[in-house]
């Protein structure tokens, strides 16, 4: 068995490059949570929120590898569905627990591809910042992949959550 963890960067400051203060934070509790999980390997959008949101979490995982990896960059997939594809195909089925950091659009482009919907579907699942999605692959061949979670954000106090939502999905 082994997972894969999604996590939409933390909070992005005006201009959307770098982290926000409160994205920092968001990070940091994300590296907390984290802790334990058996994280093998952080791979990361190129982007700068994405790229400073997998260091501070790579601090609370001393000894993980830290990798960019440019599939997981902010990108509309149905723009260019092969490249979307080649995306879930490189990350599908990792070989230990790996943690991509990358944005709301990748996140909810893996759970289509595993719930197998069809592609007008991943735009209705959106990821708050930091927030955890892991999908599970089983040793068992036949066994399809399992979405654990979705958007967990109970790593973060609720002044924290639901960053990167319109006020209209916010929950209480």
């Amino acid at each position: 068995m082994s997972r894969l963890w999604l996590a939409r960067h933390a909070e992005a400051a005006p201009g959307g490059m770098e982290l926000s203060a409160i994205g920092r934070r968001q990070a940091e509790l994300l590296g907390k949570r984290l802790t334990g999980a058996g994280i093998t390997r952080i791979s990361h959008s190129p982007l700068p929120r994405a790229v400073q949101t997998a260091s501070i979490v790579a601090a609370a995982l001393p000894g993980v590898p830290v990798v960019a990896a440019e599939e997981l960059t902010d990108s509309d997939p149905t723009e260019d569905p092969a490249a979307a594809e080649a995306m879930v195909a490189r990350f599908a089925d990792p070989p230990a627990d790996e943690l991509c950091i990358t944005h709301m659009f990748q996140v909810g482009w893996f759970v289509r591809a595993v719930l197998d919907a069809p592609a007008a579907r991943w735009s209705a699942l959106n990821s708050a910042n930091t927030g955890v999605t892991v999908l599970r692959w089983s040793a068992t061949p036949g066994v399809p992949v399992s979405p654990l979670v979705f958007n967990d954000v109970t790593h973060l106090p609720p002044e924290l959550r639901w960053t990167g939502f319109p006020p209209e999905l916010r929950l209480p």
